[in-house]
């Protein structure tokens, strides 16, 4: 759907420069997704492995990012093998609502309501963010940390349109549970593309 270069603005790897990939197609559906004009594959024009790993070659940073839509809806092998054959550092962004494939430095489950996690790609997650509409998704967060491993950060994201809302009693969580973290889209309060 479109490639760029930027800060990555949430989750573990907050701050770091990254080229973004963000592949077309999502059937997951979430009501409060962002960028909705990602999820039919077929209105993107698809593009050789060799030019995204050419255009992200273009910048000096060495962390690339795969999201969508649904990034796991396509075969995620041949991109990374080509970005870390050509020295970078591979990252997903995905609900793990499709089989698992590529070869990934750093795997993020955002599992959504809408579309189960799989329990395999919840195996692999490195990181959990779950992002917090309502009272009720502390509890479903909760219900996902049996489904990580041990080592896996985990991360409680405030719904951007609900932050004001959600974030207060997030912070009271966060304190109560302490092996949460605050993830924040600190590009959006950056206003960073």
């Amino acid at each position: 759907m479109e490639q760029f270069y930027t800060i990555q603005g949430e989750g573990f790897n907050t701050g770091r420069a990254a080229y973004f990939i963000r592949l077309g197609g999502c059937d997951v559906g979430c009501v409060w997704c962002d960028v909705k004009e990602s999820w039919d594959a077929e209105a993107h024009p698809r593009l050789a492995v060799s030019d995204l790993v050419a255009a992200a070659r273009q910048h000096p940073g060495r962390h690339v990012v795969i999201t969508g839509g649904e990034p796991l809806m396509h075969d995620c092998g041949p991109l990374t093998r080509a970005l870390q054959a050509a020295g970078f550092q591979t990252w997903i962004e995905t609900s793990g609502a499709h089989p698992l494939s590529g070869n990934w430095d750093w795997i993020c489950v955002s599992p959504k309501k809408f579309k189960a996690p799989r329990p395999d790609v919840l195996a692999h997650a490195d990181e959990l963010k779950i992002i917090v509409f309502n009272d009720s998704d502390f509890k479903w967060a909760e219900e996902h940390v049996a489904l990580v491993p041990s080592t896996t950060r985990l991360y409680l994201q405030p719904e951007w349109s609900r932050a004001a809302r959600m974030t207060p009693a997030l912070i009271d969580y966060v304190k109560a549970n302490p092996r949460w973290q605050v993830s924040l889209q600190t590009h959006k309060y950056l206003d960073i593309p």
